[in-house]
């Protein structure tokens, strides 16, 4: 499966040259680069596609070949966070009671194992930053959920993320970002890599 990007506002203004071919064939993929170098941008365009969205400025193909997909589930962890949406629960007073009580990582946890796979088999699953608020071990434990995910229920995984551990999984598929952009020049204001700036 690929996603050629033929005209992209964002892209353009970030120096990658189009069209852009992004190889989605594997079943987890992950979206690595530096801060503003594209990653939740690529997300969304891809979800966009896959639900066969027109948007100002974004003209793509999106080739599935054979394969069959899912319903495409975009999961933002910041903006999705249970935790600033207790109103949605009101008539769940255990949940309610879950959310007010757990941290921010115990209830990102409990997205990855009770409602990603409640998700129809086949689902294309879209996550920006899961790894946010989790510790190292449970980035291990998300990336095990994710693999069984792909494996058992066969969805395709698309995430984009600064976690080692996603990183350099053996199982995962690496799209750098960094590698075909050359915008990310570091700010002078902050000074010297390695440095501290605080006053």
């Amino acid at each position: 499966m690929f996603l050629k990007i033929l005209s992209h506002p964002v892209f353009v203004s970030l120096n990658f040259h189009m069209p852009m071919v992004i190889d989605l064939s594997h079943p987890v993929v992950m979206l690595s680069g530096e801060n503003g170098s594209g990653k939740s941008t690529l997300l969304h365009s891809i979800y966009y596609a896959m639900k066969g969205q027109q948007v100002d400025g974004f003209v793509y193909r999106l080739d599935t070949g054979t394969m069959k997909l899912g319903t495409p589930f975009l999961f933002d962890a910041e903006q999705h966070n249970p935790r600033m949406q207790l109103d949605l629960f009101r008539d769940n007073h255990e949940m309610v009671e879950f959310l007010e009580m757990a941290s921010h990582g115990q209830v990102m946890l409990a997205m990855f194992r009770e409602n990603f796979p409640s998700l129809p088999e086949g689902t294309v699953l879209l996550l920006d930053e899961p790894e946010m608020a989790l510790s190292i071990s449970n980035q291990r434990r998300i990336l095990k959920m994710l693999l069984e995910l792909a494996d058992q229920k066969k969805f395709r995984i698309i995430c984009a993320t600064h976690s080692p551990v996603l990183l350099e999984s053996p199982d995962t598929y690496v799209i750098n970002l960094d590698n075909y952009t050359n915008k990310n020049v570091a700010d002078q204001t902050m000074g010297i890599q390695g440095a501290s700036t605080l006053q």
